[in-house]
Formats: C-alpha cells, sequence, structure tokens
C-alpha cells in the first residue's frame, strides 16, 4: 500500500450523488483514494460501481458534490483536459480505432496529446506491448486479435498517457472464460508498479490477491470498506455476507 497517507489524497470525493431522472446511481458517496494504492470496487450489479469511476473523469456527470483529483477539481473546463491527460481508462467494449494499427492505436495519444513525434510514440507503443505481452502484434489490426488481446492493447494506449491513475471498469467482463486469466495477469503486474489503480471487477479471486482495499457497494451508496483479507473473511454487514455467499458459491 501506498506510504503517502499523509499527503493529500490523489482522488477525493465528497457526497456525490448522480441521478438518472428518479433513480439515484450514487448517493452521497465519501471516499478517499490515496496515490498508489489499489482499490476495488465490488458489489451487486446495477450498484453504482461503474458510474461511480465514470464520475472521476466526468464519462458521467455528477449532480452533487465534489470529485477531486490531485488537486484539481473535475468540472467541464480547461481543468478537465488536465484531469483525463493523468487519468487512464480501460472499458469493458475495447474501444480500438478499426482503422488504425494496433502500433498506432497506442502511439495516437502521446502524438495528439503529449505532442510526441510519431517516431518516439511507436517507439513507446513498442515497449508498452512488449510490456502486456504481445509485441509480436504491432502490425496487425484490432480485428485480426482475439479479445484478450484486443483488450491487452487497450491496457497500453491507456499506459501510453502515462496516467498518475488508470480506472477499469470490468476489463474482463466482455471476454471468452479463456481469454480472462491473461488480461488479470496483465493488470497483476500493473499492481505493483506504482499507479493508483481503481477496479469494477466480479473476479474475486483476483479482488482479493491485488487490492489494497475492497470497497462494498449497494444501490448506489458505499456499504463497507475493508482490507481484502477482512472482507472476504468476515465482512462486517450481512449485506456483504450475502453477495459474497451468492457469488463465491455459484
Amino acid at each position: 500500500m501506498s506510504q503517502t497517507a499523509k499527503s493529500q489524497p490523489i482522488i477525493q470525493m465528497r457526497g456525490v450523488t448522480k441521478r438518472f431522472g428518479n433513480f439515484a446511481a450514487l448517493r452521497q458517496i465519501d471516499l478517499d483514494i490515496e496515490a498508489g494504492e489499489v482499490v476495488v470496487l465490488l458489489g451487486p450489479s446495477g450498484s453504482g460501481k461503474s458510474t461511480l469511476i465514470r464520475c472521476i473523469n466526468l464519462l458521467e456527470t455528477y449532480d452533487e458534490g465534489d470529485v477531486v483529483v490531485d488537486g484539481i477539481r473535475v468540472e467541464e473546463g480547461r481543468a478537465l483536459r488536465q484531469v483525463r491527460e493523468e487519468v487512464g481508462m480501460v472499458f469493458q467494449a475495447f474501444n480500438l480505432f478499426p482503422n488504425l494499427t494496433v502500433l498506432d492505436n497506442i502511439a495516437l495519444g502521446p502524438v495528439r496529446v503529449r505532442k510526441l513525434s510519431w517516431a518516439a510514440a511507436r517507439e513507446k507503443a513498442r515497449r508498452l506491448l512488449a510490456r502486456v505481452g504481445i509485441a509480436e502484434q504491432a502490425d496487425k489490426y484490432p480485428i485480426q486479435l482475439s479479445g484478450g488481446q484486443q483488450q491487452r492493447v487497450g491496457i497500453a494506449r491507456a499506459l501510453a498517457m502515462e496516467p498518475r491513475v488508470l480506472l477499469f471498469d470490468e476489463p474482463t467482463s466482455a471476454l471468452d472464460p479463456e481469454m480472462v486469466g491473461e488480461v488479470l495477469d496483465v493488470i497483476k503486474g500493473l499492481a505493483g508498479s506504482g499507479t493508483t489503480m481503481l477496479l469494477v471487477t466480479h473476479e474475486m479471486g483476483f479482488a482479493r490477491k491485488v487490492a489494497d482495499r475492497i470497497v462494498f457497494m449497494e444501490a448506489g451508496e458505499i456499504k463497507e470498506i475493508a482490507s481484502p483479507d477482512t472482507f472476504f473473511t468476515r465482512p462486517e454487514s450481512e449485506r456483504a455476507q450475502a453477495f459474497l455467499d451468492a457469488v463465491l458459491n455459484h
């Protein structure tokens, strides 16, 4: 876990509320994430996990409260570009550009946003492809890759921007079961790298191994925050116990 607990958290959420019509997807969320920390969001479908992480880079606008990333309030305007340069995101769907090679999918962001030359950006992309274990796929197009390979490209693309925070929104949910492990192994490797990571996942064994803290949500509220060992062996709430019984004995 990060040793910077006495400094300002890299992510601060205070009173964050998000509504879709009359439905409250998030209700008064208070959450601090320390720099370098790996936090996993767990909870039943519809509990607000994906909405919460999408509010961090304003892919969802929140209705009340404050989200602050590295001292910058997350809101429309110039500040939002600063935040998005520091916050990378890996989606359920891979969201790769089909008309670009794997290499150029990764290089495009650093060229456009960081103003790297194409040569420098492509060299960086090759290093990242090696890091996620698919260096040999550089010149292929996304349609030529398996789902697991495409998701590893998505992770490399997020890393290319050198984010201080990485958000993962159920990164394995769109994958065939045999491809899940290869993507989880890549994320596990990143977990010790010092990048702050916030993950939504249904992979319980993985969550237990990589998380510094588990945040359990239900009905748009944080019900429990605990270490993985505590959460998985002696959760405080009956609701968390019922959730674990359901998913672990499924």
